[in-house]
């Protein structure tokens, strides 16, 4: 890029608001140190490690680390799994992340990615697909002999989301779908687990309606498990 666009790119990145659509703008979290402390961890990781299944996303796949990690350790570590997930991020995070090295010199089997549902706070559901679009023409571009198994942004119900960001939520999801192939991106839509009678997440899986217990995450390796190893052939 030539010096003098520079200034411009990084007032983008600074102020991302500037720009039609925020969350296709890779935007670092300048004043979360934690966060970048990590982001150089998963670099060393990446640069040391063996990685045939990667996760990418928020704090809902970090989660596998936390909550999930009994259920990680069956179902995943076994496969030579990492787990790049990161609390907080939205899809401008993840973009920023991998512009910045995060799959530099990674060629997993697989993948996974899920990312938005920070975004809907901000942004419309059109701007949430394309952000997640964003994304995985990244990987794509970057990792182009892995496969990416596209998931849909889990359903929530906490008591302080409005029905507007649920709308969004499920356009963002609808439009998400068309990013699927069937070959080397696989769109998969696990919600229909997590939901009780009522159409609401139980509190039992998702004790906040955001993030998931054990219990939750177990669920969501069950239901993700069949597409998961036909892909990791």
């Amino acid at each position: 890029m030539p010096a003098f666009f520079e200034p411009v790119r990084a007032l983008l990145m600074v102020v991302p608001f500037l720009v039609k659509n925020p969350a296709v703008v890779p935007v670092i979290r300048l004043n979360d140190s934690t966060w970048r402390a990590r982001h150089r961890r998963l670099l060393e990781q990446s640069r040391t490690s063996r990685i045939d299944l990667l996760f990418m996303g928020d704090s809902i796949t970090s989660g596998w680390s936390g909550e999930g990690l009994m259920i990680w350790n069956r179902f995943y570590a076994p496969r030579q799994a990492a787990n790049f997930g990161m609390g907080g991020d939205r899809t401008q995070h993840v973009l920023w992340r991998i512009e910045n090295g995060a799959l530099d010199g990674l060629s997993p089997k697989v993948i996974v990615l899920l990312i938005g549902t920070n975004n809907t706070r901000w942004n419309s559901g059109e701007h949430i697909a394309e952000g997640v679009g964003k994304i995985v023409a990244e990987m794509r571009r970057r990792c182009p002999r892995s496969k990416i198994l596209l998931l849909a942004i889990f359903p929530r119900n906490k008591p302080s989301d409005r029905p507007g960001k649920l709308a969004r939520l499920r356009l963002a999801n609808e439009l998400m779908a068309r990013l699927g192939d069937g070959k080397m991106i696989r769109f998969l839509n696990l919600n229909n687990h997590f939901l009780g009678a009522d159409g609401k997440v139980p509190s039992d899986i998702m004790p906040d309606f955001l993030h998931l217990n054990q219990k939750g995450y177990q669920f969501w390796a069950d239901a993700m498990e069949p597409t998961l190893s036909e892909m990791l052939k």
